[in-house]
């Protein structure tokens, strides 16, 4: 096949795929509030990737993915046994536990892996710009390991997700409830890191360590503030991956730089859009919101108002424009603002200068004044 043998493609496959894998798991981390757990495997895992290749003498394969894999288990259970000491909290622990497996990873790579692939640069930051290189022969045609790998990762995550997604929906909100309905919330835990573990490994030849973490992290973020639905997020989390990805590569060779970086720096953009303008979290729709809400306060105020010398012989008096500047505090123009709201949601009507309330606006303020009435 000729997409096989065009590099943007391969790249741009290979990036989506490394954010479609990372998503399956990465959400349910951020969901938990745990997601940097996946920060800790992310750079903890250098350390098994290195003791099975002293070991072993493999850089790849299901003995590398398998080290990888239990290190980052090991990863948890430091962490998760320095938290029961009560002594420290989790993000502190997490912050002790990986700086030392990472270290003692490093350490080992320059001293016993200096002169292998395997090093830190690979390790750390990959190269997506080659994956297309790397290629092994499927039906007589070349296809790039990382495709491989990844559509593997993604293929495996989104099965699990699938199968257990009922179940890792309640372990995620409710572990409680979906350890006495007999859901093992604690096992599925830490398959899920077991998986991050294992796609952290896969995507090393094409994103390397750092941007994985983006990956992981960032995308299942961007999501969170797009939608409050499991199901929905993950579908975002999938659509903010191939563009990504698409547009990484674009701005990449525009830009002349780092094709894997740029790709990070793309899911950014993503999230800071998600930050500032998502539906019902972001930054515009909250303040839209609160001046929704300011207004509402003002009408029902001046329903208040009215109602409480509705009928009184001063009615005359404070029921006008004029009294609720001197009695509201309010400025001409808040007023002027808060009567013509009144007016349009059918709260209030004009009788000359005096306020009238609608049947309407006197049940508004009968329900803020009596709540318990009824």
């Amino acid at each position: 096949m000729t997409l096989f043998n065009d590099p943007a493609v391969m790249i741009v496959a290979v990036g989506a795929l490394v954010g479609i894998a990372a998503t399956f798991v990465g959400t349910f981390l951020v969901l938990r509030g745990t997601s940097m757990l996946a920060d800790a495997i992310g750079h903890s895992i250098v350390f098994g990737i290195v003791v099975v290749w002293l070991v072993a003498h493999q850089q790849s394969g299901p003995l590398q993915v398998l080290g990888a894999a239990l290190t980052g288990l090991l990863t948890v259970f430091l962490t998760e046994l320095l938290v029961s000491s009560r002594r420290v909290k989790q993000d502190a622990a997490i912050g002790l536990v990986f700086p030392l497996l990472f270290s003692i990873g490093v350490l080992l790579l320059n001293l016993y892996a200096g002169n292998v692939h395997i090093d830190t640069h690979t390790v750390l930051l990959g190269e997506i710009g080659f994956v297309w290189l790397d290629t092994v022969d499927v039906g007589g045609y070349p296809v790039p390991q990382s495709l491989l790998s990844m559509a593997a990762m993604a293929t495996i995550n989104a099965l699990f997700v699938g199968v257990f997604f009922k179940e890792l929906k309640l372990a995620t909100f409710d572990a409680a409830l979906a350890k006495a309905l007999g859901f093992a919330p604690g096992l599925l835990f830490y398959t899920l890191l077991l998986l991050t573990s294992a796609t952290a490994v896969a995507a090393f030849d094409a994103v390397g360590a750092v941007l994985f973490v983006a990956f992981v992290i960032v995308i299942p973020s961007t999501a969170y503030l797009l939608t409050d639905r499991l199901g929905l997020m993950l579908l975002l989390g999938v659509g903010i991956s191939l563009a990504s990805s698409v547009l990484g590569y674009a701005f990449a060779v525009m830009l002349d730089v780092s094709i894997g970086g740029m790709m990070a720096v793309v899911t950014g953009g993503f999230l800071l859009t998600a930050f500032l303008a998502g539906p019902r979290y972001g930054l515009v729709a909250q303040a839209a919101a609160r001046r929704r809400q300011r207004r509402l306060n003002e009408s029902r105020t001046l329903t208040v108002h009215l109602y409480n010398h509705e009928g009184e012989p001063n009615q005359g008096e404070e029921n006008v424009a004029r009294a609720l500047r001197e009695h509201l505090l309010w400025s001409h123009e808040h007023a002027r603002h808060a009567i013509v709201r009144g007016l349009d949601l059918g709260h209030i009507v004009r009788d000359g200068e005096l306020l009238r309330l609608t049947p309407q606006g006197r049940e508004i303020a009968r329900e803020i004044l009596e709540p318990t009435r009824r």
